[in-house]
């Protein structure tokens, strides 16, 4: 004999799961108007639309950038998705605040310590997948980082397409917007490291092995590939590196480091997180 589903019943499981109408109402058929049953069709639903949608892109999505109350923490998590209309729904971007608010308060070390967490009552790994269930298509948490420094500054870019959070190592007076400028800066330029110290060995002998080649493919004599090389070196960290980037709302040519220098000689930045779509 079949459990006659109510509205009501229908509409509690909707609220719980944010899942559609007409699923949560086959969830209440199939589970004989069990409601925890029901719940546990829908997680099943979305573990089998994930497997399906294994090898799908998520190239959309929303990314937010939190800090503590205090400015000592900070966190960025992008959250993918497959559609910008997904990415675009208010429902959705809920979903990676609340995430965001997980990641901030446990402060988790990685990406997958932040899955393991409780959202709710499940882990975020498992409401990942439950939102592939309820949306339709692959939800994954694409990347997450986190930072503490004496003061951090996020930036959130318009319509959560990047964010950033930026540490310095103290707090003066004129920082915040500064910071937020610089942290806007991040988003724009892509730098790769904070100064030229922070950035990886490989990839400077990398730039000096192509910086030679070019050289030598122009004809440049063999004694000179080294020095050459260096001077493109140096030309590379003033344009990937923050401190050494010229700062973009400067009408001097300022570079970031000694635009943070005007406002206190031994201001600095410590560390950065930026993730952005695509």
């Amino acid at each position: 004999m079949s459990v006659k589903i109510s509205a009501s019943d229908v509409k509690r499981l909707r609220d719980e799961t944010g899942a559609g109408m007409m699923d949560c109402k086959k969830a209440l058929e199939e589970a004989n108007g069990d409601f925890d049953g029901a719940i546990e069709y829908l997680r099943k639903l979305g573990q089998k639309l994930n497997d399906k949608r294994a090898d799908r892109e998520t190239l959309e999505g929303v990314v937010i950038a939190l800090t503590s109350s205090d400015n000592k923490k900070g966190i960025v998590v992008r959250i993918g998705c497959e559609t910008d209309f997904v990415a675009k729904n208010e429902d959705f971007i809920n979903f990676v605040k609340s995430i965001a608010n997980v990641a901030l308060t446990n402060f988790p070390a990685d990406k997958e310590a932040l899955l393991g967490l409780k959202l709710t009552d499940v882990t975020v790994g498992e409401a990942l997948i439950e939102k592939t269930g309820v949306i339709g298509e692959k939800i994954e948490l694409n990347s997450y980082g986190c930072i503490e420094a004496g003061y951090v500054i996020p930036y959130i870019h318009m319509g959560n397409k990047a964010g950033v959070a930026v540490g310095f190592n103290k707090s003066v007076a004129g920082l915040e917007t500064t910071g937020k400028d610089i942290a806007m800066q991040i988003a724009a330029m892509h730098p790769i490291a904070v100064d030229k110290e922070n950035v990886d060995a490989t990839v400077v002998e990398k730039e000096i092995e192509i910086a030679k080649e070019v050289a030598r493919n122009e004809g440049k004599a063999e004694d000179l590939l080294e020095k050459i090389a260096m001077g493109k070196l140096n030309a590379f960290y003033k344009e990937r590196t923050l401190l050494n980037q010229e700062f973009v709302k400067a009408n001097n040519k300022e570079t970031v480091k000694q635009i943070l220098q005007s406002l206190d000689k031994e201001l600095t930045v410590t560390a950065f997180v930026h993730f952005a779509l695509g």
